[in-house]
């Protein structure tokens, strides 16, 4: 590994650990606006990322999944919820398991205009040499883009945040996409569903990659690719 391939590495290690930070907050301050101080009481409504992170998911399987693969893989501490406090047990925990999807979609979109307005004060070049290291074509020179490292950021907290939002929305357990979908399942399915729901979650690992990347992920990549080339 050169010394090029590791800053991007740790980039990206950054930028997944600001989006589990703010996936889990987001998480628990809803939660908590909806009754459950569970996760405000841990302290868990916070940017902290001491408070979210597990060392194996959010730092150890990234690393070696970046290092080894080329491709992100990770997790944070699930935010606990004491559904009981609901007020409206069906709505208010399908709104706390999507706001932390819904925080990487608000990220991405921050990230996204961020870059729009660097792109409009010179930083087109940076940007470009980012998008092309973010695809992994090889030969690209920074050398003469002191902004580089700003746009490349930048533009990982597109791709990461996206991806995160995409994932996280899969309804398979442990995923917040189940906690969705469990509430419209009849008692006897919803079973079924909680104790075969993990096996589904390997199933995906090993064979659903480019099924999600290339139906879900990509698509709407390339939305934000094209709001950053005409805007």
């Amino acid at each position: 590994m050169n010394q090029q391939e590791f800053v991007l590495i740790l980039f990206q290690v950054v930028v997944l650990v600001l989006a589990f930070s703010v996936h889990e907050s987001a998480h628990a301050y809803v939660a908590m606006r909806l009754g459950d101080p569970t996760a405000y009481m841990l302290g868990r409504v916070t940017l902290n990322p001491v408070k979210h992170l597990d060392p194996l998911g959010s730092v150890l399987v990234p690393l070696i999944s970046l290092v080894y693969g080329g491709w992100l893989i990770g997790w944070a501490k699930p935010c606990p919820v004491t559904t009981r406090n609901f007020h409206h047990l069906r709505r208010d925990d399908i709104l706390v398991s999507l706001a932390g999807p819904a925080s990487n979609l608000a990220m991405a979109t921050v990230a996204l205009v961020l870059l729009i307005v660097f792109k409009h004060v010179g930083g087109v070049p940076a940007i470009g040499a980012a998008m092309m290291m973010a695809n992994h074509v090889p030969g690209i020179d920074t050398g003469g883009l002191p902004l580089f490292p700003l746009a490349m950021l930048l533009y990982y907290g597109v791709t990461i945040n996206l991806l995160l939002f995409i994932f996280n929305l899969i309804p398979v357990p442990p995923l917040d996409g189940s906690h969705v979908l469990r509430h419209f399942l009849p008692y006897r399915a919803e079973q079924v569903y909680d104790r075969i729901g993990m096996y589904g979650l390997i199933v995906i690992f090993l064979f659903g990659g480019r099924w999600i990347f290339g139906t879900f992920y990509y698509p709407l990549l390339n939305v934000f690719n094209g709001l950053l080339g005409s805007l």
